[in-house]
């Protein structure tokens, strides 16, 4: 018996080591990647391949860090029966427990179950607006990290630095925090007033590269890699089991040309990876009406489009008016953008502006009042088409408003839609009831939201979403994933999972839920495979 314990304690001291080792690797990687040469192919299996580095890879970072959530001593649950859970096994991190247990009769505003189970620790009772502490105890714990990489385009962030830097997020300021620094503090420290609970995306954009800075995390990322394919790999005959294959381009300082210009260099890359998470986001790709005259240059698909048109003076009061397409919240952050400069909007959208589903009639008023005036201007200010019965109209050439109205140069189309961009800058657009309204406008935005990038994949991973003949969409058609492990379903091998909008979580306060499901999969993989590799260890001991 002496002995076994002995062989005990001498492996774990081993895998303590291991561990440190494998981060060293990582690190190596990193600085690898960074290094002037023709090629990088790296050896080595990287247990964990991260793709994405916005709010999403962060947080998976942070807890594959051995950053481990308990339950405090002192705190109490104002839910009873999951209080009750937590103390059964008070002594085990969050990430060794049952969660689907754990996740039993919780019900919240998202549907993965471990998400409503991470926001209700993470922030109790918030959907009440209360500001209850959480009963969660952060530990630093570096024999449980999971060496791992984190790839992504641009800096830690992701899409967030992307985002008009003026606008106020939608979510409350503690619900876009991550585990172990709260935003608020944060933001106090960079400005004095904090006027309301809503932070701008440029000031969450610094947060999030912040966070990876204050928790000690870039070692675990590559910045300026873009992934190109993700493949399973057979394993060898020496014994090596199967693995993931991750190849792409290190972006490195731009080079200089002959006449000035500069270009950035792109080197290939080569990774071999036991698990990969998918966490893109689904930013990459403007969704797109299908309509003809779409690429004409005065059509847009990105609010940025607007903003450069601004900034060039090219848009006034003066200006034919602006057409806006879509009924989301870039669409109302467009036409608030437009209305600031007293350039008149037409606005048209396929819903009616009292469906429920119409994501204004979901958000409170007081806490979101430029979102409300935007609902406003829709409710009040519809087109009324002339009352003779010719199918055909053409609006008026600047929107005329009710003479009631407070938001003069807007009018809104409401259950229409766009069938036809022309180029004398003349759009048609049809009533769900088949009467055709001609609009010529300055410059038309089409913002119907966007779809993920995953070109890396096999058929741009359809196959992975829950209806395979689609492509995958946040909303229509998220990737199919375990609700407790977040693995995917349809995945070939094990190892492949996603998290975030890309299985429907759009929302940064429950996108942590799948952090929380994938490092709990993952950690329980580890501790059987360390349990095998210490049996196979002491029986060889025996055995000698």
């Amino acid at each position: 018996m002496a002995e076994f314990l002995y062989l005990l304690k001498e492996k774990c001291s081993i895998i303590a080591d291991t561990s440190r080792l494998f981060c060293f690797v990582i690190v190596l990687t990193v600085r690898e990647m960074d290094l002037h040469c023709k090629e990088i192919v790296h050896r080595e299996v990287v247990p964990v391949v991260i793709i994405g580095n916005g709010p999403s890879g962060i947080c998976l970072s942070y807890l594959l860090s051995g950053y481990t959530p308990y339950l405090s001593p002192e705190a109490s649950h104002p839910n009873p029966l999951l209080h009750r859970k937590l103390e059964e096994r008070a002594q085990l991190s969050l990430l060794e427990q049952d969660l689907e247990y754990l996740c039993e009769g919780l019900e919240g505003r998202s549907s993965n179950p471990v998400a409503v189970l991470f926001d209700s620790l993470l922030l109790p009772d918030s959907d009440f607006g209360l500001d209850r502490t959480s009963p969660l105890e952060w530990r630093y714990e570096p024999e449980r990290a999971i060496p791992h990489l984190v790839l992504g385009k641009g800096p830690p962030g992701g899409a967030w630095h992307a985002m008009e830097g003026s606008m106020l997020t939608l979510s409350l300021a503690n619900w876009m925090e991550l585990p172990g620094l709260k935003l608020k503090d944060w933001m106090r420290e960079k400005r004095r007033n904090v006027r309301n609970d809503r932070a701008t995306p440029a000031e969450i954009a610094s947060y999030y590269e912040h966070y990876v800075s204050k928790m000690s995390l870039e070692q675990y990322f590559a910045c300026r890699t873009i992934v190109t394919s993700v493949t399973r790999q057979p394993g060898n005959q020496d014994g090596s089991p199967p693995c993931w294959k991750v190849t792409g381009l290190k972006q490195r300082k731009e080079e200089e040309l002959g006449d000035g210009s500069t270009v950035p260099e792109e080197v290939p890359f080569s990774l071999l990876a036991q698990n990969v998470v998918l966490a893109t986001g689904t930013h990459d790709i403007p969704a797109r009406l299908g309509v003809n005259g779409e690429s004409l240059p005065f059509v847009s698909h990105s609010f940025w489009e607007l903003e450069a048109a601004i900034s060039r003076g090219e848009l006034d009061q003066a200006s034919d008016p602006v057409l806006v397409v879509g009924a989301g919240l870039t669409a109302a952050d467009a036409i608030l953008a437009a209305h600031h400069l007293n350039t008149p909007v037409y606005h048209v959208f396929r819903r009616s502006v009292s469906d429920p589903n119409l994501i204004f009639n979901q958000l409170p008023k007081l806490l979101y009042p430029e979102y409300h005036k935007v609902h406003q201007m829709m409710t009040q200010q519809q087109y009324r088409p002339p009352l003779d019965h010719a199918h055909n109209h053409s609006a008026p050439t600047s929107p005329t408003s009710p003479p009631s109205s407070s938001y003069l140069g807007y009018l809104s189309f409401p259950c229409h839609r766009v069938v036809e961009f022309c180029f004398d800058h003349k759009c048609i657009l049809e009533s769900d009831s088949g009467e055709r309204t001609v609009v010529r406008v300055s410059k038309a935005l089409v913002l119907i939201g966007s779809h993920p990038n995953l070109s890396f994949l096999e058929d741009s991973g359809r196959p992975l979403g829950i209806n395979p003949d689609e492509p995958i969409s946040c909303r229509r058609n998220p990737i199919d994933v375990d609700p407790f492990t977040n693995e995917v379903v349809a995945a070939e091998r094990p190892g492949l999972y996603a998290m975030g909008p890309l299985v429907g979580e759009n929302f940064v306060r429950f996108l942590k839920g799948g952090a929380l499901a994938i490092a709990s999969d993952l950690a329980k993989r580890q501790r059987v495979e360390r349990e095998l590799g210490l049996d196979r260890r002491v029986d060889r001991q025996l055995k000698g």
